[in-house]
């Protein structure tokens, strides 16, 4: 091999070397700059409650802080689509719900972003079962104390119950309408950019029903300005575990009624798979730990930690079932 070729070769290897040292330094650097989760929704609302329990645990994991951002607006779907428009870096993560991943294509004819290609799972955090709930006042006027209390009334005096949702096509807002479909009531649907300002509304009197998530309603409920009917997870929560779920005391019309929620992050597409197992192992470690856990159930929520490969599957099964829900429903976005 004559000098020059020599040299060629050389300067050719030295090259590759440099860049795969430079993919695996820029790797091994993740996080150089503070990390922001998006909360697809106001704050104060579950969504927003589980990215802040969270990210002083990923803050310590990687020593870099992990900074939650609330977008709100259509259901979720603003936020959604600002992460599914950034770089994938590693720097931008959602948590997305099972209404930006799991129920708002079968109801939005025209969504921004696309929930499997636009997005990489990473880990579910937490999932919880929505409340039904009243304003207390409201319950104590018109003496409703169980959900066929709430049923008759409903039906006495249709169209004229407010029901708070914390936006169009959320579970919160489909959980109310599945309701409606099985007992054959009507109720008139007021969306909100997340649970807190609905919540806002439904202490102060002006909104009188709600199916929230469990943990944004819980101080609420404990302090006796919200009444809750049931529950609509399958099982009671360890948080209210004198509250029945509606298909417990519902009767025949709600047999079978199960509307719950979950939370979990994802990443832009593309984003770095060492990126993506780095965060999952270390949210899989916060929610491992006893104080993570303690903070959890405390607000009736059920730790996560299910793999990216599981969450990408989980996300699939989700949207067959809630297309369903939907179309059996009739749900329209208003």
């Amino acid at each position: 091999m004559s000098q020059t070729k020599r040299r060629s070769v050389l300067a050719i290897a030295a090259a590759t070397l440099s860049l795969l040292s430079g993919t695996a330094w820029s790797q091994a650097a993740w996080p150089a700059k503070p990390v922001r989760i998006v909360v697809p929704f106001a704050p104060g609302g579950t969504t927003d409650i589980l990215a802040r329990v969270m990210a002083p645990e990923l803050s310590r994991a990687f020593g870099q802080s992990f900074i939650v951002e609330n977008k709100a607006g259509a259901g979720g779907n603003l936020g959604a689509e600002v992460v599914a428009s950034a770089p994938p870096d590693g720097y931008t993560l959602l948590m997305g719900t099972v209404g930006t991943h799991g129920i708002n294509r079968a109801l939005y004819p025209k969504l921004p972003y696309d929930p499997f290609k636009d997005f990489v799972p990473i880990t579910v955090v937490a999932a919880v079962p929505n409340v039904l709930e009243l304003n207390a006042d409201f319950a104590r006027r018109h003496n409703i104390n169980t959900v066929q209390d709430f049923i008759a009334y409903a039906k006495s005096q249709p169209g004229k119950l407010n029901m708070a949702s914390s936006g169009n096509g959320t579970s919160i807002h489909l959980a109310g309408e599945l309701f409606k479909t099985m007992t054959g009531t009507y109720m008139v649907h007021f969306p909100y950019r997340g649970s807190s300002p609905a919540l806002l509304d439904m202490v102060g009197g002006s909104m009188d029903v709600m199916f929230d998530n469990l943990p944004s309603s819980l101080p609420h409920i404990k302090s006796g300005k919200l009444k809750a009917l049931a529950v609509t997870s399958s099982q009671r929560s360890a948080a209210l575990p004198d509250v029945p779920t509606v298909e417990e005391v519902g009767g025949p019309a709600l047999k079978g009624f199960e509307a719950s929620s979950w939370f979990g992050l994802l990443a832009p597409a593309g984003t770095s798979p060492d990126i993506v197992q780095r965060v999952y192992q270390e949210v899989v470690k916060a929610l491992g730990s006893p104080a993570v856990k303690e903070k959890l159930v405390a607000q009736g929520a059920i730790p996560g930690g299910n793999t990216p490969a599981e969450f990408a599957k989980f996300i699939e099964a989700e949207h067959s079932k809630w297309a369903r829900v939907v179309k059996a429903s009739g749900a329209k976005v208003d």
